[in-house]
């Protein structure tokens, strides 16, 4: 009895002065994790201090990382020459993420020559260790008929294997095919389901056109609340088309309190984002408002901020 009471003194002891030994040093955390915090916490000057070394020693995924840095100017200038460097040293080992990465600035013509040919190349490449983005980039090429023959069955069969992964853009593109019957039997139910599929994953144009749907009735009951709820979802996460629409609604009072504040600042943030649409309908709406409801509108616009659904895929 009393070595079971030591002992479990001793325990007691032992876990108070683990709770006051003071935390360990950072080179005793792994690489890795520090990334990861100094990432979190949005510190990309540290990030790089502890990515460049691990990248210019082969490292590739800090060569990935080094390049996603470069490509959003976190932490450095941006640069899509030196984001291609970087990406295409990890694509070089393997890295599928890198793969289609390298794949969509040939694609673009952003940072490499334009190149439809190279970008399928790397896509298929990373397709082929099953990345879902990857295929549903090769789906979009086919679609379009760029590097590639037009083949709308194959690019359904592309985004179906991107989309039976859970990858939205994928299910979301099903959907679009489905609503056009390009390369299927057009079915507005079935493009309806796709797109929920991908707008309850977070996906904003396809919640801006669920919500669309909604209000049309086509391949779902017709239904204005449901409408102006997935229309909010995307627009909330900046997406340029719900904003314009929910700008639309306000100001015409169409199954929605008429505020032409709310109107305003919607068509505001489309505007922001450069949808012309909405500049031209910001300013038709100026001449239905005070000066002071032009000045609220503008306040809340400047103060709005982005709901984001998707992880930062800087991180380790």
């Amino acid at each position: 009895m009393k070595s079971a009471v030591r002992s479990g003194v001793l325990g007691l002891m032992l876990a108070a002065a683990a709770c006051d030994a003071p935390p360990p040093p950072a080179a005793a955390i792994p690489a890795g994790q520090q990334i990861e915090a100094a990432i979190g916490r949005g510190d990309f000057a540290a990030a790089i201090e502890l990515i460049r070394p691990l990248a210019e020693s082969g490292d590739a995924k800090a060569r990935k990382q080094l390049g996603a840095l470069y490509e959003r100017g976190k932490g450095v200038t941006q640069d899509s020459f030196e984001a291609v460097r970087w990406y295409r040293l990890a694509a070089n080992q393997g890295d599928a993420e890198a793969q289609n990465k390298l794949g969509t600035f040939y694609e673009s013509g952003q940072g490499a020559s334009q190149d439809d040919a190279e970008a399928m190349r790397w896509y298929r490449l990373a397709a082929d260790q099953g990345y879902p983005v990857a295929q549903s980039n090769i789906g979009s090429l086919y679609a379009k008929g760029r590097g590639v023959p037009q083949d709308d069955a194959e690019a359904m069969r592309w985004y179906r294997l991107a989309a039976d992964q859970g990858y939205s853009v994928a299910q979301s593109n099903i959907g679009s095919l489905y609503a056009k019957g390009r390369g299927v039997p057009q079915d507005d139910v079935e493009a309806a389901r796709w797109y929920r599929l991908a707008a309850d994953q977070g996906d904003p144009q396809a919640q801006n056109i669920l919500g669309s749907l909604y209000y049309s009735g086509r391949g779902v009951p017709q239904d204005s609340a449901e409408a102006l709820k997935w229309q909010h979802k995307g627009a909330e996460q900046g997406y340029s088309d719900a904003q314009l629409i929910l700008g639309l609604l306000y100001g015409n009072g169409n199954g929605v309190p008429h505020d032409l504040v709310q109107a305003h600042m919607w068509l505001n943030l489309a505007a922001i984002a450069g949808n012309g649409k909405a500049i031209v309908l910001s300013h038709m709406f100026d001449a239905r408002m005070t000066p002071t409801q032009i000045g609220d509108a503008k306040t809340r616009a400047r103060e709005w901020r982005p709901k984001r659904i998707a992880p930062d895929s800087l991180g380790p």
